[in-house]
């Protein structure tokens, strides 16, 4: 078996094939559970095929051929004669895994107890260094390592990356108490580790990020965005975050690579800190690598739907953006910013109906935002 590849069920040890495509022949008899690889595509398919079923196949050469002019024509998004890259079915297990290593016990099937702990953490360290030397190796080729220092890049980085996981369960211990604190509907931190998406987004984020200063290509953006597919939350792992970090409800918050988050920040669903506008070359093409995202400081509150953009924009410790606010400047601390007064109207629904609008005042008092 190769390193790195765990040992499954003989009916899904497949699924760690690292390829750019992978071929089920569903439609055909499978006579035996194998594994078959054109010898110089690099296609997989599972199963060996009957021989009548050959000439249904020879009868598709009209579909092959189409596809294979769009090969030649969008020539852009093809992967081809060039090496593998990493697997994103691999980096959700490398990342499920990981988690399982952040929180001993939580993700588990069965109790851990403190007695086999050690033994238990030993056997996860050596399933990740497996995943992850490999995952790295893959993606540093995207870098134009040299063959020959993939490995012993791969492996240091490895190793370093192993010792920040306890660096990273101290700022997530942060965020668990955060969270409890900052929301009257958490009846305990193990519903906060098990429940709240906020925390899993932020836990493979703080991972990511140490990969991500460690200028691996692919790889952290791959693992953030498998968190933001199940937690509907998108932080890039360039993102710098401090502790005591609360994410509350979550869905929709975007924080972008080069923002700068202080410590005690706490933010509500669908707040964006992006990029105002892209500065571009003389060829028109966007300038990368250039400070774009907001700086944060120190216990600022952010309500549902702030929109808060630019790298030249700070919000200043201790200050608290109303919901729906859209901001492009920077506050000082101590702020409260609100959206200015808007027409609120109440209508009668039976007086209304078949006489046209009726518009009843609301006074200030009647009007209790609460979130």
């Amino acid at each position: 078996m190769e390193k790195g590849v765990r040992p499954l069920p003989h009916t899904h040890r497949w699924r760690w094939c690292q390829t750019p495509v992978t071929i089920f022949a569903e439609s055909l008899l499978i006579l035996a559970p194998k594994v078959v690889k054109h010898s110089k595509s690099g296609f997989f398919w599972r199963g060996s095929v009957e021989i009548n079923n050959l000439s249904r196949m020879n009868s598709r050469k009209h579909l092959l051929q189409a596809i294979l002019e769009s090969y030649r024509e969008s020539g852009g998004i093809n992967h081809v004669d060039r090496s593998n890259l990493p697997s994103k079915k691999a980096v959700a297990l490398l990342s499920e895994d990981l988690l399982h290593l952040l929180f001993p016990g939580f993700f588990s099937d069965e109790a851990v107890s403190s007695d086999e702990l050690p033994e238990a953490a030993q056997v996860m360290i050596d399933q990740i260094v497996g995943e992850l030397d490999a995952a790295i190796t893959v993606s540093l080729r995207e870098a134009n390592v040299p063959d020959e220092e993939l490995g012993r890049k791969a492996s240091a980085i490895t190793e370093r990356f192993l010792l920040g996981i306890p660096g990273v369960r101290a700022l997530l211990k942060t965020d668990v108490e955060a969270a409890y604190a900052g929301d009257p509907a958490a009846r305990s931190l193990e519903e906060i580790v098990l429940a709240y998406p906020g925390l899993e987004a932020v836990a493979i984020q703080r991972m990511a990020h140490l990969l991500y200063k460690e200028e691996v290509p692919l790889l952290p953006r791959m693992m953030t965005e498998w968190a933001h597919s199940r937690t509907g939350i998108d932080i890039h792992p360039g993102a710098s975050i401090g502790s005591h970090f609360f994410i509350d409800h979550g869905t929709g918050v975007v924080i972008g690579e080069t923002c700068v988050i202080g410590n005690r920040v706490k933010l509500y669903h669908g707040v964006t800190l992006g990029a105002r506008s892209f500065q571009k070359d003389e060829q028109g093409a966007i300038i990368k690598g250039l400070r774009r995202h907001p700086h944060v400081e120190d216990d600022v509150t952010i309500y549902p739907n702030g929109i808060i953009l630019g790298g030249d924009t700070t919000i200043g410790a201790r200050s608290t953006i109303g919901a729906n606010v859209f901001l492009m400047k920077s506050v000082p601390p101590d702020t409260l910013l609100v959206r200015g007064e808007q027409i609120q109207s109440r209508l009668d629904k039976k007086s209304v109906k078949g006489k046209g609008s009726v518009t009843v005042e609301i006074s200030a008092d009647e009007i209790d935002f609460m979130i």
